[in-house]
């Protein structure tokens, strides 16, 4: 599925990942291949995602992730990596 992270300045990340972790706000939560739709809103903590080469984190300080047909996009209001 393909993965966008993006703060109000830049995109942060953008390409091919197997699963990614979030840190929904009622609870942490994992998105796989053709998951369901959703949108959900997160809060402060560490997403991490994974390439084909590796596992990725970055911290993000809140924000707003959509799923939609393999298309994860994470709408964040900063981020620092790890």
């Amino acid at each position: 599925m393909q993965l966008e992270i993006i703060t109000p300045e830049k995109k942060i990340f953008e390409g091919e990942v197997s699963l990614a972790s979030f840190p929904g706000s009622d609870g942490s939560f994992q998105v796989l291949n053709n998951h369901a739709p959703l949108i959900s809103i997160l809060k402060e903590g560490v997403v991490e995602y994974k390439t084909e080469k590796q596992r990725e984190q970055v911290k993000i300080s809140g924000g707003v992730v959509e799923v939609l047909n393999n298309k994860v996009i994470l709408l964040a209001d900063g981020v620092s990596k790890d």
